[in-house]
C-alpha cells in the first residue's frame, strides 16, 4: 500500500475555536469525503481495467510474435509488459488506498456527528476497564452503554485507549493535568490533523494483541546468541541449495538434492522456535504498521507544548534514527514471515533459503539498534493516542471551559455546569461551589428531581477534570481530590449480600479511606483527600434507622479530609445545617404541579431544604387511588 501524505501540523499552543459551529464542520467534511471515496472509486475500476487491457493486449502480442517464429520479440514484450503491469498494480494499489483512505475519514465524521447527537452505541463501550470495586466508575458511567469512555474514546491502538482508560480511572497530578491541557490545546484547533492520525490507523484493523507483551517477548535472550555455528550456515547453505537445484535441472543427477535434505533437517530442528517468531511477530504486524504511520505524521511536526514536545524528543531518542523507520524497518521484518501464511511457498523458501531462520536473525538484528527497548516508543504512541482523543474532544465542544487547576484540594466551583453525556439542548446547567475538607453538602428533592443525576454532574466533570478533558461548564475550578461514590448497590446472591448490606461494606471503605491513619500514609505515597458522592443514603432501612446512620456518618466525615454530596429524601437529615453550619449546607431539587394535574420539573438547584415531594401524586398518576 502507498503511504498517506502527511499533514499540516498546528503552530500555536493557544486554543483556537472552529470558525464554524463543529457539526457544520463535520458535515462538510463528511460530503467532501464522501464525493472523494466515489471519485477514487472510478479511478480504482479504470485502474482495474487498464491493468486487464495491459494483460489481453501483451498475451495476444506474444502470441503472435511467438506463432511468427519472432522468439525475442515475444520475450522483449513480455519484460517489457511485466514491468508495466508491476507499474499499474502499484497505481491500483496506491488508487486503493486513497479510496479506503477516504472512506475512513468519512467514517470518523459520521462518527463525530453520532457523537454530538448523543448517539453512542455503535462505540467501544470500554467494559475490559470496569470494574465493579473501582471508587467511582460504575456508579458514574464511566464505561459501559452511554458511557464517559463512548464520548471520549478516539483512540486507535489498544495501549491508546489502555493509557486514556487509565486517565478516567485515577486523579493525576496538577502538573501532568496542565501539561495535558497545552498539548490538547495545540491540537484541538486542527481537526484535519487529528482524523489524518485517527484514519492512518484504521487501515490496519487487526490490532487486538498487547505490543507490551511482544515487547517483553523482544527482552528474552536472542535465540542466535549461543549459535554461532548457525550463522555461516544461513549463507552457505541457501547458496549451495539453489546450485544444487540448478545442477539437478541440468541433468547431473539427483546427488546435489542431499543439499535439500540438510536444511530441511534444520528447518524441523528448529520448527517449534520459528513457529514461536511467526506468532509473535505476525498478531503484531498490523499495529506495527499503524504506529509508523502515525508516528510519521507526528514526526514531521513542530511542537511547542511540553507535552508534545516531550514525546517528540522521546520518538527520536532511538540512537539517531527516529521512530517511525525504526517501526518501518520492524514492520518490514513481519512482512518476511508473512510467506507462511502460503505453505506451498513458505515450504519452497524454507526448503531453498532457510527463510525464517533469516527472518528471526534480522529480527534479532533489529533488536540491537534499538538502544532503549520498544516499550518507550510503543508507550509515547500511545500517550499520542490518548491525547488525540481529548483534543478530539476539545474540537467538538469549543464552548466547554478547561479546568482551573488549583492545588487547593477538595475545590468545586462550577458556573452553569452540565452532564457531560446529556445533549446541551436537554441537559439544565446549574452553579455549584464547595470547598476545603469536612464539608457536606445535603441534596433534598422530589423523586424525579434530579437529585441522582446532579451528583453524577459533579463526578463525572471531576472525572473529566483530572484526566485533563474540558468540561461541560461555563467555569470550572477543581482541586485535587479522589472521587468516591455509594450510588448503585445492589443485591449479590452468589455472596448472599443484600443491597442494604452491599451499601453499607461502600460506607465502610469510604470510612476506611478517611481515617487519620489512612489518610497521612496516602499522603506519604501520593495519595488525596476524598470527594464522596452518597445518593439515598441508607435507602435499605427504616426511615428512623436510616436518619441515624446518615446523622452519624455526616458527624464522622466532618473530621475527616473528606467532603463531599449526599441525597436523600429524608428532611431530618437537614437539621444537620443547623447542627453543623459551618460544615453542612442545604441544596435542594424541586417539582411543580401543573394546572392539569401533571408535574413539572425544573432540574434547577435551589439553596435550602425542598418542600415539594410528589410521591403522591406520581402514585395516583399510576392509578394508585390514595384516600
Amino acid at each position: 500500500m502507498a503511504s498517506p501524505v502527511s499533514a499540516a501540523v498546528p503552530a500555536s499552543t493557544a486554543f483556537r475555536p472552529l470558525s464554524i459551529a463543529p457539526a457544520e464542520l463535520f458535515q462538510e467534511n463528511l460530503t467532501h469525503y464522501t464525493e472523494r471515496e466515489t471519485y477514487f472509486a472510478g479511478r480504482h475500476r479504470l485502474v482495474a481495467l487498464v491493468r486487464l487491457l495491459v494483460f489481453g493486449g501483451a498475451a495476444a502480442g506474444v502470441w503472435r510474435l511467438f506463432s511468427q517464429g519472432e522468439v525475442a520479440a515475444g520475450f522483449v514484450v513480455i519484460l517489457v509488459a511485466y514491468l508495466v503491469f508491476l507499474g499499474l498494480v502499484r497505481w491500483h494499489n496506491t488508487v486503493g488506498y486513497q479510496r479506503e483512505h477516504q472512506r475512513l475519514l468519512a467514517q470518523l465524521n459520521r462518527d463525530e456527528l453520532a457523537r454530538l447527537a448523543g448517539q453512542l452505541s455503535g462505540f467501544d463501550p470500554g467494559l475490559r476497564y470496569l470494574d465493579a470495586q473501582h471508587a467511582y466508575a460504575a456508579d458514574l458511567d464511566v464505561f459501559g452503554a452511554h458511557s464517559l469512555f463512548q464520548l471520549l474514546n478516539r483512540s486507535t491502538s489498544r495501549l491508546g485507549q489502555d493509557w486514556l482508560a487509565g486517565w478516567l480511572l485515577a486523579p493525576s497530578p496538577v502538573a501532568a493535568l496542565r501539561e495535558r491541557q497545552q498539548a490538547t490545546a495545540e491540537l484541538a484547533p486542527d481537526v484535519a490533523w487529528q482524523q489524518e492520525w485517527q484514519a492512518r490507523a484504521r487501515h490496519y484493523p487487526r490490532q487486538e494483541s498487547d505490543p507490551r507483551q511482544f515487547a517483553a517477548w523482544l527482552r528474552e535472550p536472542d535465540f542466535f546468541a549461543d549459535k554461532s555455528w548457525l550463522l555461516p550456515l544461513l549463507v552457505l547453505l541457501p547458496v549451495a541449495a539453489v546450485a544444487a537445484l540448478v545442477a539437478a535441472l541440468n541433468g547431473f543427477g539427483t546427488w546435489p538434492l542431499v543439499i535439500l535434505l540438510l536444511t530441511s533437517a534444520l528447518n524441523a530442528r528448529f520448527s517449534g522456535v520459528r513457529a514461536e517468531y511467526y506468532q509473535h511477530v505476525t498478531t503484531m504486524r498490523d499495529a506495527l504498521r499503524a504506529a509508523h504511520d502515525q508516528l510519521s505524521l507526528f514526526e514531521a511536526g513542530q511542537w511547542q507544548s511540553p507535552a508534545l514536545r516531550r514525546l517528540h524528543r522521546t520518538l527520536h531518542n532511538t540512537g539517531g534514527v527516529a521512530a517511525a523507520r525504526l517501526l518501518e524497518r520492524l514492520s518490514g521484518v513481519a512482512g518476511w514471515f508473512s510467506a507462511r501464511q502460503n505453505p506451498a511457498v513458505a515450504g519452497l523458501l524454507n526448503t531453498v533459503l532457510l527463510w525464517d531462520l533469516w527472518g528471526m536473525w534480522q529480527l534479532e538484528r533489529w533488536k540491537r539498534q534499538l538502544q532503549h527497548g520498544l516499550e518507550p516508543l510503543l508507550e509515547a504512541a500511545a500517550e499520542l493516542d490518548a491525547l488525540v482523543s481529548l483534543a478530539a474532544f476539545r474540537a467538538a465542544n469549543p464552548t466547554f471551559a478547561q479546568p482551573e487547576v488549583t492545588a487547593a484540594p477538595l475545590t468545586v466551583v462550577a458556573e452553569a455546569m452540565g452532564h457531560p453525556l446529556l445533549l446541551a439542548e436537554t441537559g439544565v446547567r446549574n452553579d455549584f461551589q464547595t470547598e476545603g475538607a469536612g464539608q457536606t453538602v445535603v441534596v433534598t428533592g422530589s423523586n424525579m428531581a434530579g437529585k441522582s443525576t446532579f451528583l453524577r454532574t459533579v463526578g463525572l466533570n471531576l472525572v473529566l477534570a483530572q484526566a485533563g478533558a474540558v468540561v461541560p461548564a461555563a467555569a470550572f475550578t477543581c482541586g485535587p481530590a479522589q472521587v468516591y461514590t455509594a450510588m448503585r448497590t445492589n443485591d449479590n446472591l452468589a455472596e448472599s449480600t443484600s443491597s442494604f448490606y452491599a451499601e453499607l461494606k461502600r460506607l465502610r471503605l469510604l470510612l476506611d479511606l478517611t481515617t487519620p491513619a489512612a489518610q497521612a500514609q496516602a499522603s506519604e505515597a501520593g495519595g488525596l483527600p476524598v470527594f464522596y458522592l452518597l445518593d439515598e443514603i441508607l435507602k435499605g432501612t427504616n426511615s428512623e434507622d436510616r436518619h441515624r446512620g446518615a446523622r452519624a456518618l455526616v458527624h464522622q466525615l466532618q473530621q475527616r479530609a473528606a467532603s463531599g454530596l449526599i441525597s436523600t429524601h429524608d428532611l431530618e437529615l437537614a437539621a444537620l445545617e443547623e447542627e453543623l453550619p459551618a460544615h453542612v449546607r442545604n441544596v435542594s431539587f424541586n417539582s411543580f404541579l401543573n394546572p392539569d394535574g401533571t408535574l413539572y420539573f425544573d432540574y434547577r438547584l435551589t439553596p435550602g431544604v425542598c418542600r415539594s415531594f410528589n410521591a403522591s401524586q406520581l402514585m395516583r398518576l399510576m392509578g394508585i387511588v390514595l384516600d
